[in-house]
Formats: C-alpha cells, structure tokens, sequence
C-alpha cells in the first residue's frame, strides 16, 4: 500500500520525462484523483495535466479505472460509458474490483509489461496496492477534489490507511521496487 512516489495532484507529473524514462502508458483512478467522487468532468485545474498526459501518452496509452465506473457494481457499465463518452478517454470494464481486475489493463495495453505502466491513484488500499501487487510504477495524490458525495466509510477508510502507512513508513517499509524508478527521477 505505500506508493513509490506521493504528489498533492497529478499536475506534479511531467508525463514527458515519464514517457521518456520508459513509461508506455498511465492509469488514472477516477473519484479525487481525476474527478470530483461520481461526477464524470475532469477538474478543471486539472484539465492540462491530463491534456498533457494525453500527448505524452496518445490516447491508447491512457485508461481509466475505477471503482465507481466499469466495475461490478455498474449495471450493463452504464456509468462507464458515460464517463468514457464525457472524458473521450478509455473507461476499463472488468468483473473485479480493486485491487482485483488487472486483465483488464493487460488487455487495453495489449500485454505490454506492468513494469512499463503507471497507477495514478488517490486510496493506498485500492489504487496503490492495485498497482504495487502488478508491479506498476504508484503515484499516490493526496489533494482531495471534494469529499462532497463521497461515502462516509471511505472517508473513514482513507484516515485508516493514511495510519496505516505512516506506521509502515516509521518501521522502515518501503514499497517494492521498480526498475524504471531511477529512470524517472522521481523522489519518493
């Protein structure tokens, strides 16, 4: 659950010298990292950051995934259809939720190596570890978009695991390592 590198957004990430250290592509979680929770509109302030993933990137080499949009709880992915037609960005669809589903990031990066792919994400217990288990490069984004719609148990959720890693972190866990982090230059 501890990420290789923290950000307050994803407007911290030059997705250039992301894509020039060997990244091929990025996952973005949707609610707070890219979105308010269950609205489908980018963020305003947040809207050149992904432009600029975007052209780091194309779009093939971005998806989003959520636990909101394109999972099992989203009837005929109703709601990853319309996030998919407002953002005009693949909204993957899969049978499991985080930290679960990775075939559906294997096929959408047609089978390219988890080590070359990114996870963008705002939960330490869902998007983190989602992508530490996989062996992605994590970003973990601290700044809330809203916490306006968003269930009371996640907020409860969110402080528990904010515990949770510091303690990890004073007992002197490391998230695993990755082979293109030195590349990427990126502080932890």
């Amino acid at each position: 659950m501890l990420p290789h590198v923290t950000v307050s957004d994803i407007s911290a990430l030059d997705f250039h010298h992301l894509r020039d250290a060997g990244f091929v592509g990025v996952v973005f979680d949707k609610d707070n990292t890219i979105t308010a929770p269950y609205a489908d509109d980018v963020d305003e302030s947040l809207r050149p950051a992904l432009d600029s993933a975007l052209k780091a990137f194309g779009p093939q080499g971005i998806a989003v995934l959520s636990n909101s949009a394109g999972g099992p709880d989203d009837t005929n992915y109703a709601a990853a259809e319309a996030l998919q037609n407002t953002l005009s960005l693949p909204v993957l669809r899969r049978k499991f939720k985080k930290p679960r589903g990775f075939e559906a990031v294997r096929e959408h990066f047609n089978g390219c190596e988890p080590s070359a792919l990114i996870m963008v994400g705002d939960r330490l217990l869902t998007d983190i570890t989602f992508g530490n288990l996989h062996g992605m490069l994590t970003v973990h984004t601290t700044r809330l978009l809203s916490n306006a719609g968003e269930p009371p148990v996640v907020r409860v959720a969110r402080r528990f695991e904010s515990v949770v890693a510091a303690r990890y972190v004073r007992k002197g866990v490391s998230p695993p390592p990755h082979p293109l982090l030195s590349f990427a230059n990126l502080s932890m």
